[in-house]
């Protein structure tokens, strides 16, 4: 079978939520399946480290698509002619969007609807595409998977065209998210990044949904109510409306303890997880949200917010709390810190929890959508 993915988020170096999902589940498959032809389809100049296996053709197909305008010239214009061309039998859309004018069967993953229910939070270019075209991707689409049950029924829902057609596949985190079971090298971490001081860390993109000012305000009762010397680590890239974030840290009562990393490779970002404290987590949603699952592979506690997908990712395996309640969030923190019996309790639960989702099992359950699509 000939099988074409879109790949247009796979960048050296630039590999967030939709990228490493792509990634993780197209290593495995062109791995496993080396009787099938894939043909990666990506918008730019794309890396050879991303060509996984001799079962994988690479093709550029132009221009880049990250606009409206260029995504509806993609999709429904460049891309149905190389599809042809190629003579794919079926295609993955990993990103929410699909062509409405290819005949070739076409398996759309859509990871969440934060557009419907967080307007406010998503570029009014986007926002308007989004609210215009979901429903005929969904409509069009032979299947549709998504990461979570939370997202299936969110779906199902707001478009009625979904039932009976849409699989939960789950995500993951990757394998490099481990403990570190070495004080010295915990240390070191500690040393680099945070002064040598314990610290609570936070993952994700600088991002109005990703609620940073509710943690900025916990994180300062937090410090007022304990006096502690504990340090707040921010790992993520300016994403988008991050202006306000970083006027707000320069009169910030405590910035001198709250640390900016911007873009973390992955390596070292796993070392920065595995040597926190805890894992403060309070978007206001998600579809899935790896960076809990990240934090309890590293033997990590996690505080999250009891939204969306993240009660059902987490399980009994955290700490929740309304992504509005500052006052709760830091309350959590300060158990954690007083309570050494409560934070090993969450670490082994942590580990209990994280055993039920991996890479192998999002790549099988996704390869069965896959095939069931070119089946329809």
């Amino acid at each position: 079978m000939r099988i074409a993915v879109n790949t247009i988020f796979l960048q050296k170096d630039q590999l967030e939520g939709y990228g490493y999902f792509v990634q993780e589940v197209c290593r495995r498959w062109v791995l496993q399946h080396p009787e099938h032809e894939f043909i990666f389809l990506f918008d730019r100049e794309y890396d050879p480290s991303f060509i996984f296996s001799d079962n994988v053709k690479a093709l550029v197909v132009k221009p880049k698509a990250r606009h409206a305008l260029s995504f509806k010239w993609w999709y429904d214009v460049k891309l149905p002619m190389v599809l042809r061309s190629v003579k794919a039998e079926v295609v993955l859309q990993p990103y929410g969007f699909c062509s409405s004018s290819s005949r070739v069967p076409q398996l759309l993953v859509v990871h969440d609807l934060a557009f419907i229910h967080h307007p406010q939070f998503i570029p009014k270019h986007h926002l308007w595409y989004y609210k215009l075209f979901t429903g005929s991707f969904i409509r069009t689409a032979k299947r549709v998977a998504t990461v979570s049950a939370f997202s299936k029924q969110d779906i199902i829902q707001h478009y009625k065209t979904a039932t009976g057609k849409i699989d939960v596949v789950y995500s993951a985190a990757k394998t490099v998210f481990q403990p570190i079971h070495s004080f010295e090298k915990t240390q070191l971490v500690k040393d680099r990044f945070a002064d040598g001081r314990e610290y609570f860390l936070f993952v994700g993109g600088i991002h109005p949904r990703k609620n940073l000012f509710t943690l900025l305000k916990a994180f300062s009762k937090f410090k007022k109510w304990q006096r502690s010397n504990m340090k707040l680590l921010v790992a993520g890239r300016l994403a988008w409306q991050y202006d306000d974030i970083l006027k707000k840290l320069k009169t910030y009562k405590y910035r001198e303890d709250v640390v900016m990393l911007d873009y973390v490779e992955e390596d070292t970002l796993a070392e920065i997880m595995a040597s926190a404290y805890a894992l403060v987590f309070p978007s206001y949603f998600e579809g899935f949200g790896v960076p809990l699952l990240e934090a309890m592979q590293s033997g990590v506690p996690v505080i999250s917010s009891n939204t969306s997908s993240l009660p059902e990712i987490a399980g009994d395996a955290a700490l929740f709390a309304d992504p509005e309640d500052n006052e709760a969030l830091s309350q959590h923190m300060i158990r954690l810190y007083k309570d050494e019996g409560l934070r090993n309790l969450l670490i082994a639960k942590g580990f209990e929890r994280a055993v039920h989702f991996s890479w192998d099992q999002t790549a099988d359950l996704l390869w069965q959508s896959l095939m069931a699509t070119a089946r329809a």
